[in-house]
């Protein structure tokens, strides 16, 4: 009868989740590469965004292009029966003590927030970069076009708005517009802090930081590859914590970690030409993004971008030397690419709004048994788990077994030494969760 009662309950998971699948896909179709071709135009044709720019003018400068941003996410919002609450955070920083801050001025975010039906103090986030650079970063008049640096993840950002907010989500979904990236990311240090002093529930950031080229500086073409950057363990763990992994693994599995792997299996179960690429680094060698003010807080945070940069065209004036065109203008971006970036955004922040909360307590036990046990604590909103393992070399989650509305199960015939665990909860709607690696030990 149990056994029955089981498959009802997978059939059951598994017509709900075909039914949402599908709006997976209808979302993929929605995305728009000629609306973020138009947007990466307007953001360019204020000729600077350095954060330091003018803030008086309409037509250039970080000013107009910060208040042009908050417009169209108010358009989007009456479109969607105000459906958005959209807002300006900022912080004032100083020249005193800042190597890269040319004089004091405010650091202005555009956020837009699109509240949960179920969890509305949940939130998924997704960022792109408001301002731009010329060679001299302390250089706030030259014209600094930054169409792919960071004009596309912006207009990706402002597209993904546009298409999820026709729908409704159980947990929030931020889009934000991030500014000082290149001063030393003050807008993400900023608007984290924010998120810890309103204790917002954050599940995960995806700042988006060049999503449009596919020309690299090494020659390769590629338009269907891009790179997921995740931290191994969030720098907030505890010395307990760290004691714990010594003894049973898991240094590649903190919650960063999971999220990147939650966008690599979404991606290769929705989108399949495409490429996605695990690179197990906070950032590229010596470099950073908007992501790390997020995992310094310990949240999960994870950069999203494309594979192959091209450095002629990043934090260049624009000019010909050499017989080398130099600068990050406009018609080296590949729209359609970004499309596919902006994509993998979208449906990764739809599923992930869609599912219940990731169990909070796992614990493993099993040592010299032939067998793993797992019990977790019940999750408000799950209808039933998943467990997930794989060899400990893997960078994916290979297997899988759903167990039913249940806390405990043991796995029997595959030794605990041998394989990675972790557990998801999945809610009505077929959607799932993060997995979480196990916190604590069943003593046997």
């Amino acid at each position: 009868m149990k056994n029955i009662s089981l498959s009802i309950l997978l059939l059951v998971s598994t017509l709900l989740s075909a039914q949402n699948q599908q709006e997976i896909y209808t979302i993929i179709d929605s995305v728009s590469s000629q609306r973020i071709k138009k947007d990466i135009k307007t953001l360019v044709d204020f000729g600077t965004r350095n954060t330091f720019s003018d803030t008086i003018s309409n037509t250039r400068g970080i000013g107009a292009a910060r208040r042009w941003i908050k417009q169209e996410f108010e358009t989007i919002s009456k479109n969607c029966n105000t459906c958005l609450e959209v807002f300006y955070q900022k912080d004032f920083v100083t020249k005193e003590g800042n190597s890269r801050v040319p004089h004091d001025a405010w650091v202005v975010n555009v956020v837009a927030v699109q509240k949960g039906t179920k969890y509305p103090n949940r939130y998924i986030i997704m960022s792109g970069d408001i301002d731009s650079r010329a060679s001299d970063t302390m250089d706030f008049t030259t014209d600094a076009p930054g169409a792919n640096d960071n004009a596309s993840g912006m207009a990706g950002t402002l597209e993904a708005a546009r298409v999820l907010s026709s729908y409704s989500f159980e947990s929030s979904i931020v889009y934000l517009g991030l500014s000082g990236e290149e001063q030393g990311l003050f807008g993400g240090a900023g608007f984290a802090k924010y998120a810890q002093e309103h204790q917002w529930e954050i599940i995960g950031v995806f700042n988006n930081d060049m999503i449009g080229n596919i020309e690299g500086v090494d020659g390769v073409i590629d338009n269907r590859t891009f790179r997921i950057f995740s931290e191994p363990v969030p720098p907030t763990e505890t010395e307990r914590e760290r004691q714990m992994r010594r003894y049973y693994g898991g240094e590649v599995d903190g919650i960063s970690r999971q999220l990147a792997r939650y966008v690599y299996s979404t991606t290769k179960k929705f989108m399949p030409e495409m490429n996605p690429m695990m690179v197990y680094r906070l950032d590229r060698f010596g470099r950073g993004g908007h992501h790390k003010p997020f995992n310094d807080l310990g949240y999960a945070a994870i950069r999203i971008m494309e594979a192959h940069e091209n450095y002629t065209q990043q934090h260049q004036d624009v000019r010909v030397e050499n017989g080398v065109a130099y600068g990050d203008t406009f018609e080296h971006v590949n729209f359609e690419y970004a499309k596919k970036l902006t994509t993998v955004n979208a449906i990764n922040l739809a599923s992930l709004a869609s599912a219940p909360p990731a169990p909070k307590n796992v614990a493993i036990g099993g040592i010299v048994e032939p067998s793993a046990k797992l019990k977790w604590e019940a999750v408000e909103g799950a209808i039933g788990y998943k467990i997930y393992w794989r060899e400990t070399t893997s960078p994916t989650w290979d297997n899988s077994r759903y167990v039913g509305n249940i806390t405990e199960f043991t796995l029997h015939g595959i030794v605990i030494d041998n394989s990675y665990f972790g557990v998801a909860a999945v809610g009505k709607n077929g959607f799932e969760s993060l997995i979480t690696f196990p916190n604590s030990i069943i003593r046997n």
